[in-house]
């Protein structure tokens, strides 16, 4: 952006100065509107090259106003108010507003960044309008797209005369030389008539660009010689080929080297045809460069820098053809990319809106609640005041602890329900394995022996001879009958007490699965038990026992409880060296005797 006039500069215009106000100060989509005012009330009122017209020109500059208009240019014209009209209207408006503009401050930043822009931006505006022609299907449509082609045209031709160093960026642009290869008839022929003003701007501007860039310049101008029949089509090449040859000596030896074919088509193919003036002066030009002898080997490179032609405008073509679609693509994700984006601000607006919401709801109850406590402060007298805050904070103390009690249980009874749940899918695993075991065990013991399968006759011997001769060399002591009666008795008795201590045991395991069933039971309820808030009679019948002497003797345990705490002191003065929940066993067993504890009696 161009920076503002300094206060040492004459006074800018005030129609310029208002004009960037509403600018600045107006919604985009009103922006193009507002620029057309440049032709009709600013540029109009001074005369061409007249010192008012360039002052207007420099505050309009100076005010960022053109580039406004480049920016404009770029934008989606479906969105603009007028449309296409309105671009058109503004490339004109463009052109007009940088020809005999004399930039004082950074001219080189105006020179080589500015007007290149403003090039490049005709041109892209021209690709779009010549796509919706080609695309148009009414000719209204039709009529009004060329017409609004031909204006940008004739804005880049005007551009170029006030600034001739430009002809070379013009050919160097992709956007010209994708302008330039096209089938269509009209556009072709406005797209040559620029070609042709190039030239006469500057006639050795084809000397100053690359190689690349010229070849493919002459490539598109043979190929429309060799591929239409239009007689307007081959009168606005024969004449830019022409132009060339006479203002570009040096290029006449590329015409004849490059394009042997080129004298053969256009004499047997444009003869005739109403410009025979243009094509007569074209082929002297060549035929002066065309060494004598031509024989059969230059006819067939002829033919082959025709095909060649050819062949370099149908893939040029083919690339051109698959460009929108990659530029479609280009756009669709850019589209996608962008409102992504303003997803994101709006979820992050409307976070910051409920965050302010509720920083502004808190702080209105909080308001609420003083103001509360405020009026009650002035209703109690001044003596109850001290009274009343005490009492105040001791609820609100009991509020948060009974919340945090409250809350801490939930958390401790969820960790302790799963891991109760572990537990007692641990202890029902381990008992059907222990039950399985078992099983095995007895079935094993009770099977009777077999003999092993698989011994052959021969292993059978070999084995028999290993225990004979382990007889003989251990052979067994003798006995008395005596001695084998007594060891017979001894072997009995230990038998004997095995099998009873083997019952003994099964009991005793028999009552431990039984207490273990009683624990898990009560732990059981529990926790499954609700709270004294929410206890009924039915709940308090789950842990009553409907035996009664166990009842009876459970409230007789009650009582000497109680009895034992209501003692006085004398009577515990050697209690003080035993531990808090231990009574002396002396003094309770004549009240306590026997006490049901978990189902089991201890005595």
């Amino acid at each position: 952006m161009a920076n503002a006039p300094s206060a040492e500069v004459v006074a800018a215009d005030p129609r310029v100065l208002a004009l960037a106000a509403q600018v600045t100060e107006s919604k985009e989509q009103d922006i193009p509107l507002l620029l057309l005012k440049l032709k009709a009330g600013i540029l109009s009122s001074a005369s061409l090259g007249s010192e008012e017209s360039t002052k207007i020109k420099q505050d309009i500059y100076s005010y960022d106003l053109t580039q406004y208009c480049m920016l404009v240019l770029r934008q989606d014209h479906f969105r603009l108010n007028g449309g296409w009209a309105t671009a058109a209207q503004l490339a004109e408006i463009l052109s007009h507003c940088c020809v005999g503009l004399e930039a004082k401050e950074d001219p080189e930043e105006f020179h080589k960044k500015f007007l290149p822009s403003a090039i490049d931006s005709l041109l892209v505006l021209g690709r779009r309008l010549q796509a919706r022609f080609i695309r148009a299907i009414k000719d209204e449509e039709k009529q009004d797209f060329l017409r609004w082609f031909q204006t940008v045209t004739d804005a880049i031709c005007w551009l170029l005369g006030g600034h001739i160093q430009l002809a070379a960026c013009v050919l160097q642009n992709d956007h010209f030389l994708q302008l330039l290869i096209t089938d269509d008839v009209e556009t072709a022929i406005l797209m040559m008539s620029v070609l042709h003003n190039i030239l006469k701007v500057n006639s050795s501007v084809l000397l100053q660009v690359d190689k690349e860039t010229l070849h493919s310049v002459l490539d598109e101008l043979v190929y429309k010689l060799s591929a239409t029949t239009n007689p307007v089509i081959g009168n606005a090449a024969t004449k830019l080929l022409l132009v060339v040859a006479k203002f570009c000596k040096q290029l006449v030896k590329l015409l004849t080297t490059r394009y042997k074919g080129l004298k053969g088509l256009l004499s047997k193919q444009w003869t005739g045809k109403g410009f025979d003036r243009d094509l007569s002066q074209l082929l002297d030009l060549l035929y002066l460069e065309q060494s004598n002898g031509k024989g059969e080997m230059q006819r067939q490179h002829q033919a082959a820098c025709i095909i060649q032609a050819m062949w370099r405008g149908f893939q040029t073509r083919k690339r051109l053809k698959k460009l929108p679609q990659a530029v479609t693509t280009l756009q669709r994700s850019f589209r996608a990319k962008r409102e992504r984006e303003l997803q994101h601000l709006k979820k992050q607006k409307e976070d910051e809106a409920l965050k302010l919401q509720m920083q502004l709801q808190r702080q209105r109850a909080m308001r609420l609640f003083h103001e509360r406590q405020l009026a009650l402060l002035k209703i109690i007298h001044a003596s109850q005041v001290g009274k009343y805050m005490e009492e105040m904070e001791g609820k609100s103390a009991l509020t948060i602890q009974r919340f945090w009690r409250g809350y801490r249980a939930r958390r401790n009874f969820h960790q302790q329900r799963q891991s109760l749940k572990e537990y007692k899918a641990a202890v029902v695993i381990q008992r059907a394995a222990c039950k399985f075991l078992e099983k095995r065990r007895r079935r094993r013991s009770l099977s009777p022996w077999k003999d092993p399968k698989g011994l052959t006759d021969e292993q059978r011997l070999a084995l028999q001879q290993k225990v004979d001769d382990y007889i003989k060399l251990h052979p067994a002591s003798q006995m008395s009958e005596e001695r084998s009666k007594e060891l017979h008795m001894q072997a009995q008795e230990k038998l004997a007490q095995f099998l009873l201590r083997s019952r003994l045991d099964q009991r005793a395991a028999q009552r431990r699965e039984t207490l273990l069933v009683q624990v898990n039971t009560d732990v059981e309820l529990l926790m499954n038990a609700p709270g004294l808030a929410e206890t009924t009679e039915k709940d308090l019948d789950v842990f009553m026992s409907r035996s009664v002497p166990v009842a009876t003797k459970a409230r007789q345990s009650h009582n000497a409880m109680l009895k034992y705490t209501r003692w006085p002191w004398w009577k515990k003065l050697g209690d003080e060296f035993m531990e808090d929940d231990v009574i002396p066993d002396d003094d309770l067993n004549a009240e306590l005797g026997t006490l049901f504890i978990g189902g089991r009696k201890s005595c």
